[in-house]
């Protein structure tokens, strides 16, 4: 079982608990009224405003609006727009669908008075001013306050109805203390297209919706494919551009490439969530889309079977041949939406029609298209529906979750199932989105070439003084279980690239920096190979603009990354170096120009909050 599941949830109260009469208090000041108060006290207002129990009272601004914001040059605490995604409202959810809550605890008498304490009518407070005149913190001493208490402890924390697991972000640690940071493997990208998303709304991501690791990991690096072997590892490093003292570390992993043709036969069953929640036009319908573009890119040897769920779980289609593409479309094309959601029985459902193909020669995999969900019924909780099915995973299947939708949208639930079922999670958004994950991604979703993969990087007390791990706060695993082999971590598929960011701060004159060490299984394997991998000064550049492309571009992805969840370590970083840093290493890619466009999109929206607006 991965380690933190370990970890005691604590769910967070919404504003749904608050009376009328406290909600009407925090939300009837109106523009003109606003425009007389602090940058701070305004933050307090957005913070208020966030937590009613109708999110769509909080119209986001067009897209066309924050185009034509003007993103000037803010100093550097106000430049960063780290703490101010905590208070972004959450994108408006689907007329007519309620949230639904999904087995939380009842809220303790703590999280009573915090919630009313957040609704109280927010005091006047001063602008800080600097030299320049301008705000010295965009967010205010609330917001700071806010960040502090959502980042000193984990737990799952409702934004307008989307569900969130919060991790406090990696800390610097002394080397001298302790020396070995440990992690799994993750190839997730489910953060970074819901990120993408908020901001092409207009609306500043939650900080808990950000994991460093899915921004970094949603973008393809140039590494060198493996000559022989599961993968290869490349390692570089350059001088930090926001700290003369400080150093990043890359450490890159290339998995094999197998081709359509040559990856094993699949039996995909997909599991469709048919439920009231799944109505709206960016979930049911994307989803429906989704599959038939999977179908399309599958080989002759594939089969195919469907499973809905709603407020019963229905066999819509037997396993059939991928080929039969007219049979599989008119078995999707009788979907529609209606009625409760029973995810857990779904869940045990495709797992037992996967389990009877699986087999060393057949990739048997259950891919749930949902927006996570998940109301009644048995095992409601990720834990209990895969407590469940853990036989089943123990028999060699595989489980990928694609969410769809905001407004109910389960992110935690949705990234514990795949990380539990040893899988992967993302997050479809747009039908581009759909063609990334399931035309350009499949075969590597499909054809896992190392299981239980984890990292441990040893660094040398004598070269390194201290260092953080960005991201990858979910994938922790401790130091004595690096070599137990019965300890659960992530999967590498076939043309898959893992991407991890460190950030460190050197000294003496030590040659040798660090040992990176990966352990990992074969797909079928019980016991773990063991490489390492020395890192030494001469891999790190005199600079930034001697490091490759693919190294710039992978720190700017994640300094940025750790600017929108407000890490305390990222504090002072700057969204314009940032974006600087990603143009510098654009090239023709795609995707990364649209990531620069979202940082443009970032610095309008931190600077109009700034602004008070």
């Amino acid at each position: 079982m991965s380690p933190f599941f370990s970890k005691r949830r604590v769910s967070f109260l919404s504003g749904a608990l608050l009376s009328a009469g406290l909600v009407a208090a925090c939300s009837t000041s109106s523009p003109s009224e606003q425009q007389g108060l602090s940058q701070g006290q305004v933050r307090q207002e957005e913070s208020s405003r966030r937590y009613k129990t109708a999110p769509q009272d909080d119209a986001a601004p067009e897209p066309s609006q924050v185009a034509a914001l003007e993103a000037p040059e803010e100093n550097e605490s106000a430049r960063s727009g780290g703490t101010a995604a905590l208070m972004a409202p959450p994108p408006p959810s689907s007329p007519s669908i309620a949230p639904a809550p999904m087995g939380r605890a009842q809220p303790s008498p703590e999280a009573k008075r915090e919630a009313s304490r957040r609704a109280m009518p927010s005091k006047p407070m001063e602008v800080a001013q600097g030299v320049s005149g301008g705000a010295v913190d965009a967010m205010g001493d609330f917001a700071k306050e806010k960040a502090k208490k959502d980042q000193d402890t984990d737990k799952s924390l409702n934004e307008g109805g989307n569900t969130f697991e919060v991790y406090k972000p990696n800390a610097f640690t002394e080397t001298t203390k302790d020396a070995l940071s440990t992690f799994a493997a993750d190839v997730d990208t489910a953060s970074y297209s819901m990120a993408r998303r908020y901001l092409q709304q207009g609306q500043l991501p939650p900080a808990q919706a950000v994991r460093v690791e899915e921004f970094v990991n949603y973008f393809k690096y140039r590494y060198a494919p493996p000559e022989e072997g599961a993968f290869t590892v490349h390692l570089e490093g350059a001088p930090s551009p926001f700290n003369a003292r400080r150093h990043f570390v890359r450490v890159g992993v290339q998995g094999k490439v197998v081709s359509r043709s040559q990856r094993k036969p699949a039996h995909l069953v997909f599991l469709v969530d048919t439920s009231g929640s799944m109505a709206s036009s960016d979930k049911l319908p994307l989803a429906l889309e989704s599959i038939k573009i999977a179908v399309k890119n599958l080989n002759e040897n594939d089969t195919v079977a469907l499973v809905t769920y709603a407020g019963s779980t229905r066999d819509v289609l037997a396993p059939t041949p991928a080929t039969d593409v007219k049979k599989i479309h008119a078995a999707l094309d009788t979907l529609a939406a209606g009625g409760g959601t029973a995810m857990g029985s779904g869940m045990e459902t495709a797992y037992k029609h996967a389990v009877k193909k699986a087999s060393g020669s057949v990739v048997s995999r259950v891919v749930v298209l949902t927006d996570g969900d998940a109301n009644i019924g048995p095992n409601l909780s990720a834990k209990d529906m895969l407590a469940s099915v853990q036989k089943y995973v123990s028999e060699g299947v595989t489980l990928t979750t694609v969410g769809f939708g905001m407004g109910n949208y389960h992110d935690s639930l949705m990234e514990q199932l795949a990380d539990k079922g040893n899988g992967n999670s993302f997050y479809v958004d747009s039908m581009k989105e759909a063609r990334k994950v399931f035309e350009t991604q499949l075969t590597g979703t499909l054809e896992v070439i190392a299981k239980d993969v984890k990292f441990q990087v040893e660094f040398n007390p004598k070269a390194v003084s201290r260092y953080r791990l960005m991201g990858y706060e979910n994938r922790d695993i401790a130091d004595k279980d690096f070599r137990d082999d019965k300890v659960d971590a992530g999967e590498i598929g076939a043309g898959h690239t893992v991407t991890a960011l460190y950030e460190v701060e050197l000294t003496g004159e030590a040659q040798e920096l660090a040992t990176v060490r990966i352990r990992a299984k074969a797909p079928n394997g019980t016991e773990a190979k063991e490489q390492a991998f020395p890192l030494t000064r001469s891999q790190l550049k005199a600079s930034l603009e001697a490091a490759s492309p693919d190294f710039r571009f992978a720190v700017a992805v994640g300094a940025t990354a750790d600017i929108l969840r407000a890490a305390p370590a990222a504090e002072g970083w700057s969204l314009s170096t940032t974006q600087k840093l990603a143009e510098s290493a654009v090239g023709t890619d795609s995707d990364r120009t649209e990531f620069v466009k979202l940082i443009t999109q970032a610095r309008a929206l931190t600077s109009a909050s700034a602004r008070g607006r």
